[in-house]
């Protein structure tokens, strides 16, 4: 009955407003409901609680006090008058807690009867879903809406309470919330672990080993144990004494185990998993991530099919597909790889305990448009991610992968030694997509010759390695969020904003990709630890999720939860406050290597309006300061010292030696650039790799040009430029001159080169006193030059004239400087 209704009410309704969050979003749906539907963005949420109070009524029951985003004035205007005129209102927001708070709030703003008023959510963005879903929609769902109420509540409680504190103890811009607060306490847990981590030693044997019916080199043979029992070597002399037991030994093939191993393809995508695979592969930050998704979830205009909506919705923990999605990647791979390459049995994948399971798994709305069909269609950031997403959700309904693999177990005496090795039989998903890792490196396995039990083999030698065990790594973008989802902490929409947020304060810094804590972060983090428990506890923020949960699923009152929280908060916040009168908390300054130019002491790190930097401990005595340089890998290919990443006055990045600015001129090093260092050396000449600065992966290259690995500057897809670069930037070599190239991007540079020849043109117009026609034909040259020319060009010669010549030799002086 109530379908039919529905039914008639679309009937009846001649003209139809549909409300979505942006414009890409109402352009895209727009062209699939067609005549009789006028669709409008709201641009994001119109009205919430207000910036310069609280804005909650705690001592009424947590009254929220919402107020219209100030700004947005017309907005709400336009979209109440076409409210007016419309028979029936579609809120199509998002389809989560988020969009559904954003329909509730559109529907009491615009004051919206609800008898003109409906829900519909997309899960996809295609002409299909949208028509389907319009035909089916739903009243507002409460539950979801004080699900987020509740959330807002608690976050706005804890920020607009607690941080004030921070401000008065610590300094001033600090902020608490419930999930951040958490998240620099893991990160603070993790590097206070490594820093505490003790190394044990241990040491590797191997035998190198050769045998087989034909003639090979040797394979190695890892030391297993003795007796049948493994043996862990932990000293030179247990080595010794292994090594002098089964040197003189006969080594024998005692086992051949060959079986076939498969690996399974990894699941679909969720929110988390995508933040975590675009951080490793495309070095893409969570933030960046969800927007380059949404904008492929909203729509892209694609050639031949005009705006599409490339993926479905991107906020999800579930890992259910479809059962259309499901035929359609069936149909894919039995007509593109064949029979072989897909399972006996369709995958299905089960989504963990406590997820919402709201929505699918990230997907292609439709797996037929390949990525490199819609390449040129989109931007360099959408084709690398939509490839990642095509691919991850490919390879989930393929074949497992089949790998030969060959364990031979050795014995010499009454020690064992062993040996594997394992070969791709069948590529099944690998030849679509493998998972990223987290480690920077995996062991890789020797192929071993053809070994029969029994046979005698012939030892060559023993290596013999010291190793020390290794605390765990930093957390990085991507295992902070891993460890987020396991722990419980936060949801699907909450992963991005917090790992940007405890970046933003500074709580967090990040050196290369891995994430450390700084002072300011445990100064705040031992104060929340000490006086606020509750917040500062990963179980119970967890168990606050699952509260959030319950609420959402009408199983508990919204204001309840925040009744039970605020008591024990309010409590320890007023303790905090007695306990902590006249106290102000300083936070230790981070000593750095860096020596100030001026006076010798060492740098400390201070944090400014422009992020950090070096200054001299020493002020007011001793005002120097520096720009804030990081060590990168590997070591200058010009004097074999530290390369540092350094700031330009522009807030450019770029690379340089550290012996740029020392003054003894014998151990200057001019070596910059603005290519990054990897931390792998090339394999043929041994001097450390670079890889073309910016987002996404970048394959590294040799810079060595006496090297055979030699990668030219015109093949590291740099812009081409009109005219090689002459004079002193030419001679720094390869990586220098690519420096010059990847500047040719950046305008404050082009201002620059500008700035120079003006500079020169008045020096040159006092020398010889010209005419003011003479003048304004300079000025004219001047300007047809500037646009002919780019910022990545040294001075080179067009008008063979001798004023050009000076404004060369003047900006190549600058230029080098």
């Amino acid at each position: 009955m109530e379908t039919q209704w529905k039914g008639m009410v679309l009937e009846m309704a001649k003209h139809s407003l549909v409300i979505v969050e942006s414009p890409a979003k109402a352009k895209t749906i727009g062209k699939y409901l067609g005549k009789g539907f006028e669709v409008k963005a709201c641009m994001g949420h119109l009205r919430d609680l207000p910036k310069s109070v609280i804005g909650v009524d705690v001592e009424h029951d947590f009254d929220p006090v919402y107020m219209p985003i100030k700004g947005k004035e017309e907005i709400i205007s336009d979209l109440k008058k076409s409210a007016q005129q419309a028979d029936m209102v579609y809120l199509a927001t998002d389809p989560d807690r988020e969009g559904e708070a954003i329909s509730w709030h559109l529907r009491q703003l615009l004051d919206l009867p609800e008898d003109k008023t409906r829900r519909v959510t997309f899960n996809e963005i295609t002409k299909k879903v949208v028509q389907e879903s319009i035909q089916e929609p739903r009243d507002i769902d409460q539950n979801l809406v004080d699900a987020q109420q509740a959330r807002r509540i608690l976050d706005r409680i804890v920020g607009y309470e607690l941080s004030p504190l921070l401000w008065k103890k610590i300094r001033r811009g600090l902020s608490a919330g419930r999930v951040q607060s958490v998240a620099t306490r893991m990160v603070d847990d993790r590097d206070q672990e490594i820093s505490e981590f003790k190394p044990e030693e241990y040491w590797t044997l191997d035998a190198n080993l050769t045998g087989g019916k034909t003639p090979g080199p040797a394979f190695p043979a890892h030391y297993h144990g003795q007796d049948g029992r493994k043996v862990d070597l932990k000293s030179a002399a247990e080595v010794d004494a292994v090594v002098r037991e089964t040197e003189g030994e006969t080594f024998t093939v005692k086992s051949v185990k060959r079986t076939d191993k498969q690996r399974s393809p990894s699941p679909p995508f969720t929110t988390s998993t995508m933040q975590q695979e675009a951080s490793r592969k495309l070095s893409m930050t969570p933030r960046r991530t969800m927007a380059i998704a949404q904008q492929l979830y909203e729509g892209v205009d694609i050639a031949g099919e005009g705006t599409v909506g490339l993926i479905t919705y991107m906020r999800t923990d579930s890992l259910r597909i479809s059962e259309e999605a499901l035929a359609s990647a069936k149909e894919f791979i039995l007509g593109r790889y064949g029979a072989p390459y897909y399972p006996d049995q369709t995958h299905r994948y089960k989504a963990k305990a406590g997820a919402q399971d709201a929505h699918e798994a990230i997907r292609p709305s439709n797996i037929n448009l390949t990525p490199e069909q819609v390449k040129h269609d989109l931007t360099g950031e959408q084709y690398r991610l939509y490839r990642l997403i095509w691919s991850r959700f490919l390879a989930c309904q393929m074949a497992n992968a089949v790998y030969d693999s060959v364990a031979v177990e050795i014995g010499a005496g009454s020690h064992s030694f062993r040996a594997s090795s394992s070969n791709l039989k069948f590529a099944g998903y690998t030849a679509v997509y493998e998972e990223g890792r987290d480690e920077e490196k995996e062991e890789k396995e020797s192929p071993l010759p053809a070994l029969s039990e029994g046979e005698i083999l012939s030892l060559r030698d023993f290596s013999q390695d010291q190793h020390f065990t290794q605390p765990p790594a930093h957390y990085t973008d991507a295992t902070l969020i891993r460890a987020m989802e396991e722990q419980g902490i936060g949801r699907p929409s909450t992963y991005a904003p917090t790992v940007s947020t405890i970046l933003d304060r500074e709580y967090v810094v990040k050196e290369g990709k891995y994430l450390h804590i700084t002072n300011l972060g445990k100064v705040v983090t031992a104060l929340m630890k000490e006086r606020f428990t509750d917040i500062a506890d990963l179980k119970f923020t967890a168990n606050m999720e699952k509260k959030l949960d319950s609420v959402e699923e009408g199983q508990t009152p919204w204001k309840a939860v925040l009744r039970d929280f605020y008591g024990d908060f309010d409590k320890s916040l007023r303790q905090a406050e007695k306990d902590l009168e006249g106290t102000r908390i300083k936070v230790p300054d981070e000593v750095s290597d860096e020596k100030c130019d001026l006076c010798g002491r060492n740098l400390v790190i201070k944090s400014g309006r422009f992020g950090r930097f070096l200054a001299c401990p020493g002020y007011p005595e001793c005002k120097f300061t520096k720009p804030l340089v990081v060590e990168m890998p590997g070591r200058c290919p010009k004097c074999g010292g530290r390369i540092l990443k350094k700031t330009s006055k522009n807030g450019y990045t770029y690379y340089g030696c550290e012996h740029n600015s020392d003054k003894n001129e014998a151990t200057k090093c001019g070596f910059m650039t603005w290519d990054v260092p990897v931390k792998d050396d090339c394999p043929v000449c041994g001097q450390t790799m670079f890889k073309k600065a910016g987002r996404g992966f970048k394959k590294p290259f040799c810079v060595n040009p006496e090297c055979s690995n030699f990668l030219p500057e015109d093949k590291r897809g740099y812009p081409k430029r009109k005219t090689a670069a002459v004079g002193a930037a030419a001679a720094e070599g390869a990586a220098e001159s690519a420096g010059a190239a990847e500047a040719a991007e950046k305008k404050p540079a082009a201002k620059k080169t500008t700035a120079a020849k003006k500079t020169t043109a008045a020096k040159k117009t006092t020398a010889a006193k010209k005419t003011t026609a003479a003048k304004k034909t300079a000025a004219a040259k001047k300007t047809a030059a500037a646009k002919k020319t780019t910022a990545a060009k040294t001075p080179a010669a067009v008008k063979k004239t001798r004023a050009e010549t000076t404004a060369k030799k003047s900006t190549a002086k600058k230029a080098e400087s």
